[in-house]
C-alpha cells in the first residue's frame, strides 16, 4: 500500500514540476545534492545513544527541534554534551553551512543553515543533517527550496502520524526540489534574501506597533483602575507599597469582601462528542467565556460538577488558577455549562461591576500580587484562599461602571488597531510565502534582476 501511495504522490509532483517549472530546469532528490560521504546525509542518534541526563551546561551544543525555526538556526534554550560524548556521536556532528532539517512538525521538514557561532554541533534524534555538495547546489537556494510550500507539501504527504506528523530519513532523501542552473540558483537566492528582508522589516515594524499598542492599552487600564478618571480627585496613600496613592473616597479591600471564590470540583469528568460544555483554561483566554471548542461531558458528570453552587451564571467570572494562571473571562451566555479542571468561579456577593473587576484582574494591581503567590516549579498554580485575599481598589459602583464603560471604548479602539496590524502581518506573510514559491519554481524570472538601491 505504501509503495502504491508513494508512486501516486510522485506522479502528482512530477506532473506538477513538468507543467510549471521552466522547460530547461530539472528536479533533484535531496540525496543527490548531498556530499557523497559516509556522514553527508544522516539523522540524529537513537534515544538510547543520547539521553537527557547526559546534557550539560557547556561543551558541544546540540541542535534540537526548537532550534530550527523560521528558516534559521536559533541559538536559544541550548543544551550541550561533553567532548567524550561528542566523539562517540561523530556521525551526527554538524558544522557551519551544513543544513539541518526537522523530522517533526511544526512544520515538518523545516530547514536551517547551521550557524557559525560554534565550530561544531551534534544533532538529536528528531533532526537530520545534510552536507550540500556545493558544486551541484547553491547553499542558500537549497534552503529556500526546502522551506518552500511546494517541497513542504510533498514532505507532509509522505509523513506519518496523526497529532504530530513525522518524516523519516528515507523519505527526506527522496524528496525532490526544483533544480535550475547553478548561476540561476544564486540569482534566486540573492533575490529572495533581498526581497524577503524588506518584507521582514515591514513585518517587524507592525509587530513593534502591536507591542506599543498593547503597552499603551495596559497603561490606560492600569491607571484607570488605580487612579480613576478624575484627574482632580483628592488622593490618599493606599497603605499598599506597590499600589501607591488612590482616590481619597476609594477603599482597598480583599476580593472576598465583595466576591465569593468557588473552586472547581476536583473530579475527572468523562468526555463525550455531544454533551454539556466544560469551561477550563482554554475557554477563558478572551474577555468572555468562549465555549465554541470546549470539551463536553455527560449529564451525570455535569450534575456532579455543578454541585455546591458551582453552576456558572451570567455576571460570574471564570478564573484560571493552574498552569496559565491569571486568565479570566466573564460569563455572558445563559446556557448550561460547568467548570472544568484548573479554574475557579468568582461570583459577586455585593453590588460590583463585573467588567471593572475583570480589568483589575488583568491589570498589574492583581498580576503583581500573583508573582509572590504562585507555587510549584514547573507547574504553576495558586491556592483559592490566596485568590480570595487579592487586594483590589474599589470606587463606588457608579464609578466602577463609568470606568469600565470608558475602558471598553478605549480598549475597543486599541484592539481594532491591533487587529488591523495583525491582518497586515498576515497579508505580508502570505506575500512572502508566495514570493518564495514563485521564485524557486521559476514563475518569477530573476536572471536579469538587480538589487534596488532603496
Amino acid at each position: 500500500m505504501k509503495q502504491v501511495r508513494d508512486q501516486k504522490i510522485d506522479m502528482i509532483f512530477n506532473s506538477y514540476f513538468q507543467t510549471y517549472l521552466p522547460c530547461y530546469w530539472d528536479t533533484k532528490k535531496l540525496l543527490h545534492l548531498a556530499e557523497e560521504t559516509q556522514h553527508g546525509f544522516v539523522d540524529g542518534p537513537f534515544g538510547s545513544d543520547l539521553k537527557s541526563n547526559e546534557y550539560q551546561d557547556k561543551g558541544t551544543p546540540l541542535i534540537q527541534l526548537n532550534n530550527i525555526r523560521h528558516g534559521q538556526h536559533i541559538l536559544r534554550n541550548m543544551k550541550y554534551i561533553d567532548d567524550r560524548k561528542t566523539k562517540e556521536l561523530i556521525r551526527h556532528v554538524a558544522i557551519p553551512n551544513d543544513i539541518v532539517i526537522a523530522k517533526m512538525a511544526e512544520p515538518v521538514a523545516r530547514a536551517a543553515i547551521v550557524s557559525d557561532e560554534y565550530a561544531e554541533y551534534v544533532i538529536v534524534a528528531d533532526c537530520v543533517k545534510l552536507t550540500p555538495n556545493k558544486s551541484k547546489i547553491d547553499l542558500v537556494f537549497l534552503l529556500w527550496a526546502i522551506n518552500s510550500d511546494e517541497v513542504r507539501i510533498r514532505a507532509e504527504m509522505v509523513s506519518t502520524g496523526t497529532t504530530r506528523i513525522r518524516i523519516n530519513l528515507a523519505e527526506l532523501k527522496k524528496l525532490k526540489v526544483p533544480y535550475p542552473p547553478i548561476a540561476e540558483q544564486r540569482s534566486i537566492a540573492v533575490f529572495l534574501d533581498h526581497e524577503t528582508a524588506k518584507i521582514d522589516t515591514l513585518i517587524e515594524k507592525q509587530q513593534q506597533l502591536i507591542k506599543l499598542l498593547k503597552e499603551k492599552r495596559q497603561a490606560v487600564i492600569s491607571h484607570a483602575v488605580t487612579k480613576g478618571l478624575n484627574t482632580d480627585a483628592p488622593m490618599k496613600d493606599s497603605g499598599v507599597e506597590w499600589l501607591g496613592e488612590v482616590p481619597e473616597h476609594w477603599s482597598v479591600t480583599t476580593l472576598k469582601h465583595s466576591w465569593s471564590v468557588i473552586d472547581c470540583k476536583h473530579l475527572t469528568a468523562e468526555f463525550v462528542d455531544e454533551g454539556i460544555p466544560l469551561a477550563s483554561i482554554r475557554e477563558v483566554k478572551s474577555w468572555e467565556v468562549d465555549l465554541s471548542e470546549s470539551k463536553k461531558t455527560t449529564e451525570n458528570y455535569y450534575q456532579q460538577l455543578i454541585d455546591g453552587n458551582r453552576k456558572p451564571s451570567i455576571g460570574d467570572i471564570i478564573y484560571s488558577r493552574n498552569a496559565t494562571v491569571g486568565e479570566a473571562a466573564k460569563v455572558s451566555i445563559d446556557i448550561d455549562f460547568a467548570m472544568g479542571q484548573d479554574v475557579c468561579l468568582i461570583r459577586k456577593i455585593k453590588d460590583f461591576d463585573t467588567d471593572y473587576l475583570l480589568y483589575q484582574l488583568k491589570s498589574p494591581i492583581v498580576t503583581s500580587q500573583l508573582d509572590s503567590l504562585l507555587i510549584g516549579s514547573t507547574f504553576k498554580r495558586i491556592n483559592v484562599e490566596d485568590i480570595r485575599n487579592f487586594l483590589i481598589a474599589s470606587p463606588t459602583v457608579d464609578e466602577q461602571r463609568e470606568i469600565s464603560s470608558y475602558l471598553n471604548q478605549v480598549t475597543h479602539k486599541h484592539d481594532s488597531l491591533i487587529g488591523k496590524a495583525q491582518s497586515a502581518i498576515e497579508l505580508m506573510q502570505e506575500r512572502r510565502t508566495a514570493l518564495i514559491s514563485a521564485a524557486v519554481t521559476g514563475k518569477i524570472d530573476v536572471r536579469n534582476w538587480t538589487r534596488s538601491t532603496d
